[in-house]
């Protein structure tokens, strides 16, 4: 199996990398717009998991709080990614070999593929009430993975 650490020694490489390094206020700009897109992603994904676990109701069914928070969800994660990629460059050759970065990438990519199909299934049923089996484990399982990502990327600070 090849490494991937060319890769990311490109990504270093490239002249967006080194304005990001070389500047003192990008870096931190860039991961407070991350951080508060990651804000906002995990209070519509908790908002709509809390009311899966009958923690907090509303009159308004899951599956339309899901719908009219999804661009909240939608814009936020591009935010994310956006930044987040261009943090990676700005790093790329020292978070190759970071632990947390690597947790971090792959709950990322499960919470992403479990909110996208089982999550996205689950809330977009209309006939039903809160609180059922189905919705307590969805919600569970989201938040576990999502808080999993959040926990990851404060570790990369750390190792």
């Amino acid at each position: 199996m090849s490494s991937i650490f060319p890769i990311f020694r490109w990504a270093s490489d490239t002249w967006v990398a080194h304005w990001i390094a070389d500047s003192t206020w990008i870096f931190p700009a860039l991961e407070g717009v991350h951080i508060v897109a990651l804000a906002m992603l995990f209070g519509a994904v908790i908002f709509v998991d809390l009311q899966m676990l009958g923690i907090i109701r509303s009159d308004t069914p899951v599956s339309r709080l899901e719908r009219s928070l999804r661009p909240w969800t939608f814009c936020s994660l591009v935010i994310i990614l956006l930044t987040g990629i261009l943090l990676l460059a700005s790093e790329a050759t020292k978070l190759y070999n970071s632990a947390p970065f690597r947790i971090k990438v792959v709950m990322l990519l499960l919470a992403l593929v479990f909110h996208f199909t089982i999550h996205r299934k689950v809330t977009q049923k209309e006939s039903r009430r809160t609180g059922m089996k189905w919705d307590r484990l969805t919600a569970g399982v989201s938040l576990l993975l999502w808080i999993s990502v959040g926990l990851a990327g404060r570790a990369i600070g750390f190792f």
